[in-house]
């Protein structure tokens, strides 16, 4: 088996990779991102802070989902059966 990860895209915080034995690419998200979305996420003190830190954590996602699928597109990989850009 091989044990090679090929970059698919520019390593950027939402980087498209594929692992080895696996059918579908995956997305790399850096520490600091990842790291950021939970900080802010768990330490919202109500509802309304929560929902506003959900979109800003959403809108990033959504970019990565577009990212990823225009790789994938553009190298004829098959998608995993989700919906384009769904909101």
């Amino acid at each position: 088996m091989e044990d090679t990860v090929q970059l698919l895209s520019p390593a950027t915080n939402f980087a498209v990779v594929h692992l080895p034995g696996r059918k579908f690419p995956g997305v790399v998200v850096q520490g600091d991102t990842l790291n950021g979305f939970v900080h802010n996420l768990l330490n919202k003190g109500d509802f309304e802070e929560l929902a506003d830190e959900l979109s800003l954590v959403a809108e990033p996602l959504l970019d990565a989902l577009l990212h990823y699928e225009h790789v994938c597109t553009e190298r004829g990989i098959d998608l995993p059966n989700f919906e384009s850009g769904a909101r």
